[in-house]
């Protein structure tokens, strides 16, 4: 390299060096002078995060205008948040703006996908720009901070919330958090159009007991670290600006009275440096439960545990100037948690020109925009699975000119936005049936029939089928849209049963007696047991609630426009008596195949088939494609060094398509209890008719890492199995040894 070009760079570097440096120390001074002259009450109020629903009251302007509010959920819109915030600014004593918060899980006026239909896609370019989606949406309404993601993992499909989840593995849970921390928190080329990331519910939420929501289960600290926490980290490494603790408990404390989570491992073992919050109510709750005897010793409890804000309960700004006076906790505890509130207004750019960031005009720009719905299109359309596709009944052949349309949610737009549909708008959703129009409609006869009614869980509507029926005998194809209502899943909304409500599966029994072709459609929340659905249809497509687009996604999918790529993130299980159900068992002296004589001693059902219905990484293409062998470049490896394992797949359909390849290691003998299979990587792959690729994966130390009795990270030498394939059931498989 030319001299004097060497020494410029070297010159740039450091004057960016001591530019970057001067920038923080400026950043930092600004919240210490502020800091410095608050008083304890008004500390007190920047710890405390109220909602406020609709049109404020009197009491809320008055608290506001008192100092004793810091943040705000729930109010939206760039008008109402521009009043409040101008009140904040200027009728407050400190002058300090207010931080808005909402629960932007999915989308904010343009809902995408739920969560765990997103991660069915396994793209994760394609989830961070639906996270971005979101961000530009929300900033331009006025917040600057979601709740969102929510990491946690879920094998229990019963639990309501496992809609919000990315499913059931850690590793690519741990992905898609990284992939959505970064769409929030980098949204655009503005600053002002990203919003701050809360990574949540730390930790152990996904375990829920029963699938019951809030249902405490306390899990071990190996569970924790080996399941749990991966994704944290992964939102941790991403830089993810806050967290929210969980409603769970560990070793018999509530999170949010845990130093042991909150100080010793997220701050000090996985370095964390932002804000944490409680969830809604969370302090008064430890009263609820019993480990607290009053308001007073679980607000004391939270401080001590490090929690900076307090969600709804309104104890931090009634209770702490009197912690402070009587010696309970410190100043400086309070500081510290000031402290983080202020970062986070400083990073949303509260701190410079806070009124600067409510913008009717870019508001009605951002919203519900072309490019907006493109993006969460795109991600709607990847994130289907096919599920089954009998003799290639799909996609929708030329020839079928008479479709009947049947099932009770072909034309519902409210419940493909799901639970969390922040301010959108059924009037804006593309009801599934509105799809099939759009998409068939110049060449083909559709035909509708409800089928049955949704009323709660009630079975009621039956009266409903005969006519239904009689539809389905005079269509060439029969598409059964059947699912559940948008509040079925989500938040509390934990069920025991797994089977579709009302009458669907007796509908579509009923149907398939024609001996029509059937496709089914299923657009839910989680996992149902789909087993008599299946054997019912000729086709099945899982469509999960697919937001603000879904149903043009799902006709394009249907028609062949889009060819499914989408594999489950999560196992759909055969029976509910299997759940909890997912791919990476602990191993057991025991098999879990009974073999062909039906082995009794065996980790298998003695009343049903011991594998699920469709196991965890598996979707079908209108393509196909074969795996050869695998190759590896060494049988050998050692810890400081690397393997590389190929494989070539070939499309050997006839049209384009894409397939996920996945990546399972299993350690064949360890100092621990170590899983069947783990799921360690993955390639996206497209490829043209006939078109032949080798995908190349690495393989390195960290792959082959895993807990040890001593709770730390290790790796030890021995050998290990390695998969490839489509799913993790359908697999290649080859050995080597680490030296």
């Amino acid at each position: 390299m030319n001299r004097t070009l060497l020494l410029f760079i070297v010159f740039v570097q450091l004057s960016f060096g001591v530019s970057f440096a001067q920038n923080n120390s400026a950043k930092a001074q600004q919240i210490e002078s502020i800091l410095s002259k608050l008083s304890i009450e008004e500390k007190a109020g920047q710890l405390n995060l109220i909602p406020i629903t609709g049109e404020p009251t009197e009491k809320h302007l008055q608290m506001i205008r008192d100092g004793k509010v810091g943040s705000i959920i729930k109010s939206n819109g760039a008008a109402q948040n521009f009043k409040l915030q101008k009140i904040a600014l200027e009728e407050s004593k400190s002058g300090l703006p207010i931080l808005f918060q909402e629960d932007v899980i999915h989308g904010y006026k343009t809902i995408a996908p739920i969560p765990l239909a997103e991660a069915a896609s396994w793209d994760l370019e394609a989830i961070r720009k639906s996270a971005a989606v979101a961000a530009r949406e929300a900033a331009a309404a006025g917040i600057q901070l979601t709740y969102a993601p929510m990491v946690d993992v879920c094998r229990d499909p019963r639990w309501g919330r496992i809609i919000e989840a990315a499913g059931e593995d850690p590793y690519l849970g741990s992905l898609v958090a990284a992939a959505r921390v970064q769409g929030f928190q980098n949204s655009g080329e503005n600053a002002n159009q990203n919003i701050l990331a809360c990574v949540k519910h730390f930790a152990g939420y996904g375990a829920s007991l029963a699938g019951r929501d809030y249902n405490i289960q306390d899990v071990s600290e190996r569970e924790l670290r080996e399941v749990y926490l991966p994704p944290f980290q992964a939102a941790i490494d991403a830089g993810v600006a806050s967290l929210m603790c969980a409603y769970t408990a560990y070793d018999g404390l509530p999170v949010t009275a845990s130093k042991f989570l909150m100080q010793d491992v997220l701050r000090g073992e996985m370095g964390f440096k932002g804000l944490t919050m409680t969830d809604w109510q969370t302090i008064p709750n430890m009263v609820k439960i019993g480990v607290a005897e009053n308001d007073t010793i679980a607000t004391l409890m939270s401080m001590d545990a490090g929690i900076d804000m307090d969600m709804s309960s309104w104890k931090y700004v009634q209770l702490i100037p009197y912690l402070v006076k009587t010696g309970k906790i410190t100043e400086k505890q309070v500081d510290d948690a000031v402290r983080q509130v202020l970062i986070l207004k400083q990073k949303a750019g509260l701190l410079d020109d806070a009124l600067a960031l409510f913008n009717e005009k870019r508001q009605d720009k951002e919203l519900l925009s072309k490019k907006n719905f493109a993006d969460t299109k795109d991600i709607a359309l990847k994130s289907m699975v096919l599920l089954k596709n009998k003799e290639q009944i799909l996609p929708i052949k030329k020839t079928v000119k008479n479709i009947a349309v049947v099932g009770p949610f072909a034309k519902v737009k409210r419940d493909l936005l799901g639970w969390w549909a922040c301010k959108g708008n059924p009037d804006d959703v593309i009801s599934i049936y509105e799809g099939l129009e759009k998409e068939f409609g110049k060449d083909v006869n559709l035909t509708y029939a409800k089928g049955c009614e949704i009323d709660s869980f009630k079975r009621v509507g039956a009266h409903l089928i005969p006519e239904a029926v009689k539809v389905a005998q005079k269509a060439d194809l029969v598409i059964v849209v059947l699912g559940e209502e948008y509040w079925m899943s989500g938040e509390g909304g934990g069920t025991a049963s797994l089977h579709l409500p009302s009458y669907q599966e007796k509908l579509l029994a009923e149907l398939a007696k024609t001996s029509k072709p059937i496709v089914s459609v299923i657009a839910t929340g989680r996992p149902y047991i789909l087993t008599q659905v299946a054997d019912n249809s000729d086709a099945v497509l899982q469509a999960w609630m697919p937001g603000t687009v879904g149903g043009e996604a799902v006709a394009e999918v249907l028609s062949g426009k889009f060819n499914p790529c989408g594999k489950l993130p999560v196992t759909f299980p055969y029976h509910e008596g299997q759940v909890p159900i997912f791919h990476s068992y602990k191993k057991t002296s025991h098999t879990f195949n009974s073999g062909p004589k039906d082995n009794r001693y065996s980790t298998t059902y003695r009343d049903v088939q011991n594998a699920p219905l469709y196991p965890f990484g598996f979707g079908l293409s209108y393509t196909s494609f074969d795996y050869s062998a695998i190759e590896l470049n060494s049988s050998e490896m050692t810890q400081e060094g690397s393997l590389k394992a190929s494989v070539k797949i070939t499309n050997t359909g006839k049209v384009a398509g894409r397939e996920i390849v996945q990546l399972y290691l299993r350690d064949k003998f360890a100092s621990v209890i170590r899983p069947m299979k783990e799921l360690k990587d993955f390639a996206l792959l497209d490829l043209e008719e006939g078109e032949s690729k080798t995908v190349t994966f690495e393989i390195t130390a960290d792959k082959l890492s895993f807990i040890g009795r001593d709770y730390k990270t290790i790796v030890e030498a021995g050998e290990f199995t390695l998969f490839i394939g489509p799913n993790s059931s359908d697999l290649k498989e080859t050995t080597f040894r680490l030296k």
